[in-house]
């Protein structure tokens, strides 16, 4: 049974009706540009299978009731609550989530009149594979729908304008400052494609990317962990890079190239030299990738993942233990290029490998963990599928 198919279930159980309408959105993988998108750079996602479902009944009282089938099998339900009393931080935990989509809708105007919820979805959860951005994305067009403005609807908001309602939401609401590359690409993202996203102006590509036909994988490694300093040091990044862009004059590190570093860098305290030198490679980086996949030489964007790697853990200072066992790893056992992925400090690292050696690698990184005596790594293939997508 599918995400969707349960929710659907679910809901009839709870409500004692039919949902209205039901949205899904995929979780996503973000294959290179990590921590570029909030410095108006180049990222280059593609969304997972694992979907994240909303099937929902629309009220005309204007509260919200919510509840979700959560990863420990049991059902949670959050108070039921009135659209006029959304406010930043209120509620708190994974209803934050679906509440702030709602409270950055009302803040735009929509005539929302109230609506039941009912959540379930198969993201893995801090795996840095974007569950939180999967439930916003489906709650924001389940709700579009539920007065008539879903995509494809007379007057509805484009798919960037609902990432941007989305980032508000998880911006201002939940209060998690994170860039543009998980909403767009749980939105956007097309199978056996990776979207090439240029978060300055919009522009879109999507590149034709199935890894199967070269007899290649994307092996995801989530190392089930998470550091606590995640929040904190992502933050402190982010403003990092805000500095060293006022400082050199520029709209964002976007604006600084390659050959310039040789000659910007002196110019910076030596604490944002780092955070420079990761953004504008990781650009390049981009392009790069970009250009070997228009050309089908999947093979040869190995390096240039692996080299994403250490410019996170040595530049950008995001990584940590387990993921660089994971890459190291996965590396050694055969594995063309490897990288972690997401806001770091735990959660994933991909392994691009060749489809025959895939069990071989799986086993070395299995084995890796157990003689560190670390929990067992969740292992998948991370198959290039469909973005969000209206399933009743």
């Amino acid at each position: 049974m599918t995400s969707a198919e349960r929710a659907a279930t679910l809901f009839a159980e709870q409500y004692g009706g039919a949902a209205d309408v039901v949205w899904s959105a995929p979780g996503r993988v973000n294959l290179i540009g990590e921590h570029t998108d909030y410095n108006d750079g180049f990222v280059l996602p593609f969304a997972l299978p694992h979907r994240t479902a909303v099937a929902l009944r629309r009220r005309t009282d204007r509260r919200l009731s919510m509840a979700t089938f959560g990863s420990d099998g049991r059902l949670h339900r959050s108070p039921e609550m009135a659209l006029d009393d959304l406010r930043p931080g209120s509620p708190t935990g994974w209803a934050a989530h679906p509440a702030g989509v709602a409270w950055a809708l009302r803040e735009t105007g929509l005539p929302l009149t109230g609506a039941d919820l009912m959540i379930v979805g198969n993201v893995p959860t801090g795996a840095g594979l974007s569950s939180s951005h999967a439930l916003e994305c489906a709650t924001a067009l389940a709700l579009l729908d539920s007065v008539g403005s879903a995509p494809g609807q007379p007057g509805a908001p484009g798919l960037d304008e609902i990432a941007r309602l989305v980032q508000r939401a998880e911006n201002d609401f939940v209060g998690a400052p994170t860039g543009l590359l998980d909403q767009t690409a749980s939105l956007s993202c097309t199978e056996a494609h990776v979207l090439f996203f240029d978060v300055r102006t919009g522009d879109a590509e999507q590149v034709p990317f199935d890894p199967r036909n070269a007899g290649l994988e994307v092996l995801v490694i989530d190392t089930r962990v998470k550091h606590s300093h995640s929040e904190s040091g992502y933050g402190e990044r982010r403003r990092g890079c805000e500095r060293a862009a006022e400082l050199l004059g520029r709209k964002s590190l976007r604006d600084v190239t390659a050959s310039e570093l040789p000659a910007v860098l002196p110019q910076l305290p030596e604490e944002l030299r780092p955070l420079v030198r990761h953004v504008v490679t990781e650009n390049d980086r981009v392009l790069a990738t970009v250009d070997e996949l228009r050309a089908g030489r999947y093979a040869e964007i190995g390096p240039v993942l692996t080299a994403s790697h250490t410019s996170l853990r040595d530049d950008y200072r995001v990584s940590c233990p387990e993921l660089d066992l994971a890459v190291d790893t996965a590396l050694a056992a055969g594995a063309l290029g490897s990288r972690m992925i997401g806001g770091g400090f735990g959660g994933s690292a991909i392994a691009l490998v060749p489809t025959a050696d895939r069990p071989a690698i799986e086993q070395a990184v299995l084995d890796a963990f157990a003689r560190a005596d670390l929990t067992a790594p969740r292992l998948f293939t991370a198959v290039p599928s469909a973005g969000a997508g209206r399933d009743r």
